[in-house]
């Protein structure tokens, strides 16, 4: 589960959306205050930027952060632009309390969270003499602890060096991020995490020396608790695993950071934890919950000691049980599982009877929250949220897929909570219910059909869930997708007209909602994964439509974009020139990728999806249709410098790390090998299929065959099918290079990785990490138009799509990444959905870019691309 989603989910209520689209509530009254006529104010993201505009900032050095709780925030405000307006200063703001709300809430990052305020000096001696004047002024005001910070005495100002200017690096993971200089000029990653960090290279001033030396005063030397290792971690806190050195007992300590880690109430981590002790302490005795034996305060966290359940998570003991994700389980083996899930639901409503029996709503019962003891009984865990009954409340904690309504209180959020435990444990998208209010009946009644499960076990749920009849009444028969020509029309024209509606051609960062990364990035929302480019070419592709005006949008954004836009195929303007290119604006796509061509973009990873792979590819597509020379030389240095980086094929598996880490499509050395196959069939020298297999080894070797005889990427703790970092993505390339040599590994490799697209239940339905994905890799072994005709599996796995999908204002729409909210782009959403259908239905040839045989024009123009050998 990414918590990141969760604040992307509280401005709309079916669409990922950036949190300060829902910035206007509680504005600070600064937001309209003029300023000086000498200087500027603008609106950056979230944040209100003023500077004077003769102001000449360093691109990087020591800069001032105050943090802020909500009751406070106001008055430090008002305390900085009253400091710092006549004296020059430049500084920014979040603009409201719903934005400071988000920085500090439980899942915000902890790297950045608790900033409401920065300031820029223009040296040391300034910054020094902003701390001295402004640290008193502000003396008594509290905030959060920023953890990658020094903090400045006792009140609310923290210091750090880092950027001022907006300049950008590719981190060691291939990742364009913002960038300080260091001593000879070089741009290295600018590190924000939860600890104070100064680079090597900056010596630490001496005024900071004192602040540095009392941060380092409070250590866990004297505690009676050794901590062993970390078992989660929010912004609220830790959870550490430990041992009670006096006694030798396993224990577990709870941390809360005080003002940090907010909840929608206006609860911080230190109130929950004190609701999480109190509800124990009247839950004492009771074997379904950890027993409290302690708690203390140290450094101004608190903590709370608890009993260590030898167990693991619900969820965990129900991902490695599930039959339809085991291509070998038989009717017995969903006997077996239907029989322990029943125990395991039984259970844990007798465990929340007895909390309730004592008074106490938990009020966050879910699969994590609830652990399964080696003999098999249950505990239920974490009650942060937990209350007395009498006090009535809503719900302010919840996982996605177990969420009451808004109107629930008191003991009715745990029985929702365990009606949708009911579904969840034979069909795993209760999440679906927020988006679609006919989903619970839908997704019993498919329950039913996999599972031998009592009818009234789901019938209850269903009532609970809805307040009807149960699944005879309270379900309408759901969307369909039947897998023939008809429906496949169908669903095509009810998905582009869903797309087309939920497009906001008013806004500047995106075009069509889509996955947190249109706005975790600059300019996301153009790409060809998750914004606009990916589309209108799966629109494009699929017969689905030209739409010029949106069209319009994409060239307007594409042609000025936001600095720090990525350069890659699916991530950046790569991906952008060759969309535009596709839909026949050959000039608009030449001037972009003039751009890439003159931005810094060789230290890039040679990955596909935002690497020198990807990027590749594209200019080759140019070089071949345009004759473009410095295309042409573009293609040369790419293609040699990817082979330089390529290693051997042999070694150890690096699952953990290395110069490969990463194994698939969009990450791995798949990419790579797409590169040289497609070089290959360029200038047929044989050396590139030489480094296309040696690439493919890389990725295969870290792979597994599972004992149903499917082949997927091996994580370490978990192996993954999908088509962006698992290995269907793999299997496409394979095949590819198949078609030009022969290779009996590879064969026996892309047979098994066959099987792995054939698994009757995915969790998501998306293109890079779902069902999609495995319905387009599929189809490529088919003629256009025949693959659901001639494939069973491709026709089930089309029907399946129907436990998904969602109906959105009458039109069928699917959710994204989490499915948490729904997306239309190409890599997680509707788009992608759309693509892989077109490839199993479309008379014409559909697919990804580079991946479609017949979709690429013919290379007619000569290339050079001959590598050295490596050495």
């Amino acid at each position: 589960m990414d918590k990141r989603y969760e604040v992307y989910c509280l401005t709309h209520s079916h669409f990922y959306d950036t949190p300060s689209q829902g910035r206007a509530r509680g504005r600070f009254r600064q937001t309209l205050r003029p300023l000086p006529a000498s200087w500027s104010r603008e609106e950056l993201g979230d944040w209100v930027v003023c500077r004077p505009v003769d102001a000449e900032l360093p691109p990087q050095g020591w800069k001032i952060h105050a943090s802020a709780c909500p009751d406070d925030a106001q008055q430090i405000l008002d305390t900085v632009w009253d400091y710092c307006v006549p004296r020059r200063i430049a500084f920014k703001f979040l603009p409201g309390l719903e934005t400071l709300f988000l920085a500090n809430a439980k899942y915000a990052h902890r790297g950045s969270s608790g900033k409401f305020v920065t300031i820029y000096p223009v040296d040391e001696a300034q910054c020094e003499r902003i701390l001295a004047e402004l640290g008193p002024a502000l003396d008594g005001w509290q905030g959060p602890y920023i953890l990658s910070d020094l903090r400045w005495g006792a009140g609310p100002l923290y210091v750090r060096y880092g950027a001022f200017a907006d300049r950008y690096c590719v981190s060691a993971d291939g990742i364009l991020e913002q960038a300080v200089a260091d001593p000879s000029g070089r741009l290295v990653p600018d590190v924000r995490g939860p600890t104070f960090q100064v680079p090597e290279w900056v010596r630490m001033p001496g005024f900071l020396e004192p602040e540095l030396a009392e941060s380092r005063r409070t250590t866990v030397a004297d505690l009676p608790y050794r901590f062993e290792r970390a078992l989660h971690f929010s912004n609220g806190g830790g959870l550490y695993a430990g041992v009670d050195t006096r006694t030798g007992e396993r224990v577990v300590l709870k941390e809360a950071r005080p003002h940090a880690g907010l909840t929608p109430d206006g609860a911080d981590a230190v109130i929950r934890l004190e609701r999480e002790r109190a509800a124990l302490e009247r839950l004492s005795g009771l074997t379904c919950v950890p027993a409290l034996h302690d708690h203390f305060e140290l450094g101004g966290h608190h903590f709370l000691v608890e009993e260590f359940i030898e167990g693991r998570a619900l969820h965990e003991v129900f991902v490695e049980k599930y039959p339809p994700t085991d291509l070998d389980a038989d009717a017995t083996a969903f006997a077996d599982y239907t029989a322990w899930a029943l125990d395991v639901h039984r259970q844990v409503e007798e465990a929340v009877a007895e909390v309730h029996r004592r008074g106490i709503v938990i009020g966050d019962v879910h699969t994590y929250n609830v652990l399964i003891r080696p003999d098999g009984r249950v505990v239920l865990i974490d009650f942060e949220g937990a209350s007395d009954v009498t006090q009535a409340g809503h719900q302010v904690l919840a996982a996605p897929g177990f969420i009451a309504p808004s109107g629930a209180t008191g003991f009715d959020i745990d029985r929702y909570a365990l009606a949708c435990m009911r579904i969840f444990l034979f069909l795993p998208l209760t999440g679906l219910i927020d988006l679609d209010g006919g989903k619970a009946g839908q997704l019993a009644r498919e329950a039913a059909r996999l599972f031998p499960v009592p009818r009234q076990f789901l019938d209850e749920a269903v009532r609970t869930l809805t307040g009807d009849g149960g699944m005879a009444t309270g379900m309408a028969d759901g969307p369909r997708l039947e897998p023939d020509q008809a429906g496949w029309l169908r669903a095509r024209d009810s998905m582009a007209d869903a797309i087309l509606a939920a497009a906001t051609p008013e806004r500047h960062d995106r075009l069509f909602p889509g996955d947190i990364e249109q706005f975790t990035v600059q300019g996301g929302g153009l790409d060809l994964a998750h914004g606009a480019a990916g589309v209108l070419y799966a629109l494009d592709a699929t017969g689905a439509g030209r739409h010029p005006a949106h069209e319009d949008w994409l060239i307007r954004h594409a042609l000025r974009p936001e600095p720090g836009t990525r350069l890659g195929f699916y991530d950046g303007l790569h991906g952008v020139a060759h969309v535009l290119d596709h839909l026949g604006h050959r000039e608009e796509a030449t001037k972009v990728l003039d751009m890439c061509l003159g931005e810094h973009w060789e230290a890039l990873a040679s990955d596909l999806k935002g690497g020198l792979s990807g990027i590749g590819l594209n200019l080759l597509h140019f070089a071949t249709a345009l004759g473009d020379t410095a295309c042409r030389d573009a293609v040369q240095q790419v293609a040699q410098t990817v082979a330089d980086r390529l290693g051997p094929a042999d070694g150890v598996p690096e699952t953990s790390g290395g110069a490969h880490p990463r194994a698939g499509l969009m990450y791995g050395s798949s990419g790579p090998a797409l590169l040289f196959l497609r070089l290959y069939e360029v200038s047929r020298d044989p050396a590139l299929l030489d480094l296309a297999a040696t690439a493919l080894r890389q990725d295969l070797r870290r792979c597994l065959v599972r004992p149903d005889g499917s082949m997927e990427v091996n994580e370490g703790w978990r192996t993954m099918p999908y088509l962006a970092d698992g290995s269907v993505g793999i299997g496409m390339v394979l095949d590819e290079y198949l078609t030009h040599r022969a290779d009996e590994r590879f064969s026996t490799a892309a047979d098994a990785i066959r099987r792995a697209a054939r698994a009757s239940f995915y969790i998501e339905p998306g293109l890079f990490d779902g069902v999609a994905g495995m319905i387009l890799h599929l189809s490529r072994a088919h003629a256009p138009g025949t693959a659901a005709a001639r494939d069973r599996v491709i026709a089930d796995h089309v029907r399946h799509l129907e436990r998904h999908a969602c109906v959105l204002d009458g039109r069928l729409a699917f959710p994204g990444e989490q499915l948490l909210r729904l997306s239309m782009d190409l890599a997680t959403g509707t788009a992608g959905v759309l693509l892989a259908l077109g490839a199993a239905f479309h008379p014409r040839p559909t697919g990804l870019p580079f991946l479609t045989p017949g979709l690429e024009p013919a290379h007619d123009q000569p290339v050079p691309t001959r590598v050295r050998e490596r050495r």
